[in-house]
């Protein structure tokens, strides 16, 4: 039996994504469990995870953010496929390898199937590299450091073995730390062909201040622990650690800047597309043909040319 779990602070959110992705998806004898935040996401992950333990007959906990949308019906199937391998211990849609901090992003991402769908600019929606089948040559599902916390499906052994660090913060690096915790603890963190739509803004991070001090208490805690993280953070003094921290956060917010000029560009086009193809375009075409021939013998008359 699969349970499908989320935090709720914005029930109108939960009402248009999360909540009928888990209607699509789930199997007769799935559980939904829709509970209000109970303050930061790593409290209200664990009071799930609690919550799915007690069930004997657990086969995963899906826990998805409210604006979260899964959107394919054999979604259960591919979670079951992933966990299939006892040593799996967390499957997402999203993941990177190389990943030295909670801008997991930076790292090598090696799938991504997903849609980003925003409201700015009028709205539109940006689909990541693998939710189509024309996959560039680096991308696979299997192994990787981290996974995008949006979508974590947890096999059984992690629900009742391991919990989030309440101590880290109240939202950032939840992910990172998770899956680092999953890792050490001997379980591999994979990716999945999970098709989901998150509706969610353009910008990448919200509050630049606790972003910034998520990245430098997940690199202290794992410092020596694992290896790969903060690397380049040479002696982890702490100027150091929050110099890397806006460095990260500053690279977030350009490629927040990005994305956004992008969407920009697709609803430009979009909305071009629309015009040329209207009736009073095409009825208008003769009026601006003649128009032009006029301008041009105008500007000859001037020029003499």
């Amino acid at each position: 039996m699969i349970v499908f779990g989320c935090s709720i602070t914005a029930p109108d959110v939960y009402e248009k994504a999360a909540g009928p992705g888990f209607e699509l998806a789930r199997e007769p004898d799935s559980i939904v469990l829709a509970n209000a935040a109970a303050g930061s996401i790593f409290r209200s992950y664990n009071l799930l995870m609690d919550q799915a333990a007690e069930h004997d007959t657990l086969e995963a906990l899906v826990l998805v953010h409210q604006d979260a949308e899964i959107t394919s019906r054999d979604f259960c199937t591919k979670v079951r496929e992933a966990l299939a391998d006892p040593d799996v211990g967390v499957v997402g849609c999203v993941g990177a390898i190389g990943v030295r901090t909670i801008a997991w992003w930076e790292g090598s991402v090696t799938w991504a199937s997903f849609v980003h769908k925003y409201e700015e600019l009028g709205g539109g929606e940006l689909p990541a590299f693998a939710w189509n089948d024309k996959l560039p040559p680096y991308a696979r599902t299997g192994e990787v450091d981290t996974v995008d916390g949006f979508v974590l499906c947890l096999s059984p052994w992690v629900v009742r073995n391991l919990r989030f660090d309440e101590a880290l913060g109240a939202l950032h690096g939840y992910d990172l730390d998770f899956c680092l915790t999953v890792r050490e603890a001997g379980k591999k963190v994979v990716t999945a062909d999970l098709k989901v739509v998150h509706h969610h803004s353009l910008d990448l991070v919200s509050n630049p201040d606790t972003w910034i001090a998520a990245h430098i208490a997940v690199a202290e805690k794992w410092e020596d622990r694992m290896p790969g993280i903060g690397v380049e953070g040479g002696d982890w003094k702490q100027r150091a650690r929050r110099a890397e921290a806006e460095a990260a956060v500053s690279r977030a917010q350009a490629v927040a800047a990005q994305m956004k000029a992008d969407a920009l560009k697709a609803r430009m086009q979009a909305d071009f597309d629309e015009t040329v193809q209207s009736l009073s375009w095409k009825l208008t075409e003769p009026l601006r043909r003649a128009n032009e021939t006029r301008r041009r013998l105008r500007d000859r008359r001037r020029t003499g040319v």
